[in-house]
């Protein structure tokens, strides 16, 4: 789907946890990363179990330059994938932590 038509189910008051996942992912892919935030945020605020939503908060919270809140993000949503049992979205957060460690510590 397209932002606006995300918005406006939204606006229709069907707000969800799928739908903030979803126009959150959209406004990050289209470069509007404060609202990607947003609403990525609100996703994990309104489903904390949402393994895919931390996943993609922090890439957001990374895109808008914030490595700490990054790192914070996919440390939760690595817990919450292995209480979840979703061992994809694991083994993804912890490359992602495991990069930003390595970028973090520089050079050699």
């Amino acid at each position: 789907m397209d932002i606006p038509a995300l918005q406006r189910l939204l606006e229709q008051g069907r707000d969800s946890a799928l739908l903030r996942f979803g126009l959150g992912k959209a406004l990050l892919d289209a470069g509007d990363i404060t609202e990607a935030v947003i609403h990525l945020q609100r996703c994990v605020a309104q489903d904390p179990q949402y393994s895919a939503g931390w996943k993609w908060l922090g890439k957001a919270h990374l895109a808008a330059g914030d490595p700490d809140a990054a790192a914070q993000a996919w440390q939760q949503g690595r817990s919450v994938a292995e209480t979840n049992g979703d061992k994809q979205a694991v083994k993804e957060m912890a490359v992602f932590l495991r990069r930003l460690q390595k970028a973090s510590a520089g050079p050699a």
